[in-house]
């Protein structure tokens, strides 16, 4: 069972669970825009990485804590996800930032804001926003000085791989690893005959190897 955390940020508490394990980089595993940290793909991804040996934090942002719809603004945002870092290097040596679309985006923006992890894990990054049709402006990773992994799904409408690959490009040390047929939350296809949780089991394999080399 994960352990109940309070984050005290600047605007007051929200919750977070943290999972033990034996390695001395963990992970800060942040939600979307739409799901919180109790969502089903969370914990999946939360505990299958702790069973792998690696301590994992998940928190809620505070709109999905207070049971909100609407995110935050982004102020408010990465002032709370700075909180759970803070939290999360009180228990490991090396903190890895990853997050689910929103949440890996608003990771990328405390790295390169000046934080130093250890590396970025993006679970689809939102590319492209909901609605629109531009990419949005990513030049701040240049500035997160940290090795990051791309995990991007070949369906993934927010991030179709003709724009997100030539970021991965020319991006150093940045690494991608394609699930075939995911969309955005890496479900894919009827017809592939892979069920959800062995899609996500391929995530969790990606991620530990990936962070096996930092």
């Amino acid at each position: 069972m994960p352990e109940r955390v309070t984050i005290a940020w600047e605007g007051g508490t929200v919750s977070g669970r943290f999972v033990p394990a034996n390695g001395s980089t963990g992970v800060l595993l942040a939600h979307g825009a739409g799901l919180g940290q109790d969502h089903e793909w969370m914990v999946y991804v939360r505990d299958g990485l702790a069973a792998a040996g690696i301590p994992v934090m998940t928190f809620d942002y505070p709109y999905m804590e207070a049971g909100r719809k609407a995110p935050n603004p982004a102020r408010i945002l990465l002032a709370c996800h700075r909180a759970a870092l803070a939290e999360l290097r009180t228990r490991v040596v090396r903190v890895v930032l990853a997050g689910k679309s929103m949440g890996g985006r608003m990771g990328s923006h405390v790295a390169a804001d000046g934080e130093d992890v250890a590396g970025l894990v993006f679970y689809g990054y939102p590319l492209v926003g909901v609605g629109k049709l531009e990419p949005r402006d990513v030049s701040h990773l240049a500035d997160v000085g940290a090795p990051m992994l791309f995990v991007q799904g070949t369906r993934d409408r927010m991030a179709p791989l003709d724009l997100i690959e030539p970021v991965v490009e020319s991006t150093p040390d940045t690494t991608i690893h394609i699930i075939e047929d995911g969309d955005h939350s890496f479900r894919v296809l009827k017809r592939t005959g892979r069920e959800p949780f062995e899609v996500l089991d391929e995530v969790v394999a990606a991620t530990a190897d990936w962070i096996s080399t930092l």
